[in-house]
């Protein structure tokens, strides 16, 4: 018999009726053979039947109803693939930068915050906002499926940012998942519920990390999320690079804070409010930013911000509003 990791072209396959050793050679086709079957079974008028026909597909096909246009017919009813918001307030040109005014952190955050704690692509729990979306409309928990399976609809998805149950939010100690406190009053809930009622006030959002933010895997829905929950800056000790250009072609500022300074050190709590300026006089590469801090005690705090904003075309990307914006931009001026 064959050994356990047997060499076939070698060792013999089998042995024959008589008893003879049978090897590979022995019964694989020749280049010629095999030419000559293909030759006498292959025809030019089969390629041109099958793929003449591509289109129109089988029975099972062609009982599809599909509507017909240039655009895409969005489905209101599902809970897959919804119309995204990213260019509902889109103007007309670059909007130019703008400076920064009484922003509250959305969540402070601690070290190697990964994107899939920001945006976690597994199991939807039936009491997060996502589930109870879902569940509003008619899905049974059984069928909620995970986020990876529902990027394509981003109300799931902006109310799975920053919802996997091992974020840890400094803003509410001794709890873990998307909580956070809505201030100035400092009611608890969850960081979408905060971040909708900020939205409703037009408070801009910043989210305060420390080193290595958004390491792990490139998960654009991170940068995404973080936009549509009213996030207008990242500010970190260190950004993961692919998180970092994510943010920016979203159209969300990611500042360093520059050495010394960190979330501890300037004893951060989540009641503060931050002003970034310098953003309104013109954006250049990797400028710095000065940002005031005001304590809910009225105290401020000065400190400069990297702008991570890296090069030339990340400055066009962000003054567009994001990447989207402005190649959708360079397709309606063509």
């Amino acid at each position: 018999g064959m050994g356990a990791d047997p060499d076939i072209a070698a060792e013999p396959l089998a042995t024959d009726a008589e008893g003879r050793a049978v090897f590979l050679r022995d019964i694989w086709p020749t280049n010629d053979e095999v030419s000559a079957a293909v030759e006498a079974s292959l025809t030019p008028e089969m390629f041109r039947q099958r793929y003449g026909q591509v289109f129109e597909g089988d029975i099972a096909w062609q009982g599809v109803s599909a509507p017909t246009g240039m655009t895409y017919d969005w489905d209101e009813a599902s809970t897959y693939v919804r119309r995204p918001s990213f260019f509902d307030d889109m103007a007309a040109g670059p909007a130019g930068a703008a400076d920064i005014a009484g922003a509250r952190p959305l969540a402070i955050l601690g070290d190697s915050v990964t994107t899939d704690h920001i945006s976690p692509a597994g199991a939807i729990k039936a009491d997060g906002p996502a589930g109870a979306y879902l569940t509003n409309r008619g899905v049974a928990p059984a069928d909620f499926n995970s986020y990876g399976a529902r990027r394509g609809n981003h109300e799931v998805m902006m109310r799975g940012t920053f919802a996997n149950i091992r974020l840890r939010n400094e803003m509410a100690p001794g709890t873990e998942g998307g909580i956070t406190r809505l201030m100035p009053a400092g009611a608890q809930m969850s960081i979408y519920d905060a971040a909708m009622a900020y939205q409703a006030d037009g408070v801009p959002l910043v989210v305060v990390a420390g080193k290595e933010y958004g390491t792990g895997s490139s998960r654009d829905w991170a940068a995404k999320g973080t936009r549509l929950l009213g996030g207008k800056a990242g500010v970190a000790e260190r950004f993961e690079g692919i998180h970092r250009s994510n943010l920016v072609g979203m159209g969300v500022l990611p500042l360093q804070f520059k050495a010394g300074d960190d979330r501890k050190s300037l004893g951060l709590d989540g009641s503060e409010t931050f002003d970034i300026t310098g953003l309104a006089a013109g954006i250049t590469p990797r400028m710095e930013l000065g940002c005031r801090i005001t304590r809910a005690d009225g105290t401020t705090a000065e400190i400069a911000l990297a702008c991570r904003i890296d090069t030339a075309d990340e400055v066009d990307y962000y003054l567009s509003g994001g990447i989207l914006q402005y190649v959708l931009g360079k397709l309606v001026t063509a």
